[in-house]
């Protein structure tokens, strides 16, 4: 793949003769295409006592469609090698589709019927029901699912966005055919299409197939209003008895706006505090005491809030320790910010980091659909260094008081500390080592 500057500087904005929108990458570096497509109306237009709606509408639409049942369905997709998924974000129903060039042609056919002749056999969806169900019982002894779960009920209550995704063991039996389709015609149209294609494919071929694939889409959407929201107010904390090894600790707050002007002082001084091996939480949580095998943070930013959320395991009976050390490193940033050394290297490694982000096709046009979604220019790939090198000492501070100056909201699930104490060390976690 080229470079991230050279690949800026030909991306396409592409217009098919029917209308449909696309940023394209022309590239013959290999007979390869990639495309990501979302369009909006995700998790967060389940309808109420229906959770998992979306997702499970994500895991059946091409298990069989027109002509064809589940079986040919992807016995013609296997036959060509093509690479075809689909996905929910809270906010977006998504799609994947990876292909040789000489087997564009069935790919997007494949991918046209799916979307605009979905089946949905009762005997296929009891079998992706009955996936799913079996799914949300193990995630009932997952302290990390346990974990999620419980922050975003803290963060947004009974917003949609407190819902989670995958739905519930008392949604999910409830969620029918016909709220599936339903489902299926509100949220499936060209209106909210937003499309990326990085590949070895003309400009006119491709507008043709998008025409052919997306075409045959409804104009209109029929979206139920999701409102702006702000995550709960820290401090808060919950505690989840679970008898497992390994004490699961999540850990966060309302975040910043991706359209927010404190956005990328934000992601800058966020990547200081949480952003892998070199930061503060890495270096006092694993580092100096030995507390975790890994910890770290990021932000997380959606079309109607925006949250920061990290996460880390420890032992049962250093979990008060754990969230400590977390709680000290939180405070001190957010009074005194980054020095000047640390927002010099966060910025370096940002800068450099995003030529091996952009490194092949599927990555290139999964940021070119995120930049859309994001309501980014279409030379933003273009000017992002830039933009990250002109974050300065002072906008840092400001961004890491924003973020940080209220406390956390704190989910911990494991035993409790009376049974941790009881445990030998034998049972939870072994001497730290590299994963």
């Amino acid at each position: 793949m080229p470079a991230p500057s050279q690949a800026a500087a030909r991306i396409q904005h592409l217009v098919s003769p029917g209308g449909i929108e696309a940023w394209f990458v022309q590239d013959a570096t290999v007979p390869l295409i990639a495309m990501e497509f979302a369009i909006a109306g995700g998790a967060a237009q389940d309808p109420d006592g229906k959770a998992g709606t979306a997702n499970m509408v994500a895991d059946l639409i091409d298990e069989g469609s027109a002509d064809m049942d589940s079986r040919t369905f992807h016995e013609r997709l296997e036959r060509r090698a093509i690479e075809l998924g689909f996905s929910v974000t809270r906010d977006n129903f998504r799609g994947s589709l990876r292909m040789l060039r000489e087997n564009k042609d069935e790919a997007f056919d494949l991918l046209r019927a799916a979307l605009t002749s979905p089946h949905f056999e009762d005997a296929d969806v009891e079998r992706i029901r009955a996936q799913i169900i079996s799914g949300l019982k193990r995630e009932t002894s997952n302290p990390g699912s346990l974990a999620s779960r419980k922050f975003l009920e803290m963060a947004y209550g009974a917003h949609p966005y407190g819902r989670p995704a995958s739905g519930t063991l008392e949604s999910v039996p409830d969620i029918t055919v016909a709220g599936l389709k339903d489902y299926v015609g509100r949220v499936l149209t060209k209106e909210h299409l937003k499309i990326a294609v990085v590949g070895d494919i003309d400009a006119a071929s491709l507008a043709a197939l998008l025409d052919r694939t997306f075409g045959g889409l409804p104009a209109k959407s029929r979206l139920t209003p999701v409102p702006d929201i702000e995550a709960g107010k820290p401090p808060q904390h919950d505690f989840i008895t679970l008898d497992v090894p390994q004490t699961v600790v999540t850990f966060g707050g309302p975040g910043i706006k991706r359209n927010d002007p404190d956005f990328m002082p934000a992601y800058v001084v966020n990547h200081i505090l949480g952003g892998g091996s070199g930061s503060r939480l890495y270096r006092e949580i694993r580092e100096k005491r030995g507390l975790a095998y890994s910890i770290s943070d990021s932000l997380a930013w959606m079309d109607h809030s925006a949250l920061f959320v990290g996460t880390t395991g420890t032992r049962a009976d250093r979990a008060s320790e754990t969230i400590g050390g977390v709680v000290r490193e939180v405070d001190r940033i957010a009074e005194s910010g980054p020095t000047q050394e640390e927002l010099d290297e966060a910025k370096s490694y940002l800068k450099g980091s995003q030529m091996l982000s952009l490194d092949t096709s599927s990555k290139l046009a999964a940021a070119l659909l995120q930049y859309q979604l994001d309501g980014l220019p279409i030379d933003y790939m273009e000017r992002r260094n830039a933009i990250v090198d002109a974050v300065t000492l002072d906008q840092a501070k400001h961004a890491a008081h924003r973020l940080w100056d209220d406390g956390l909201l704190t989910v911990i699930v494991g035993r409790a500390p009376l049974e941790a104490a009881a445990q030998p060390a034998s049972a939870t976690v072994g001497p730290l080592r590299e994963n």
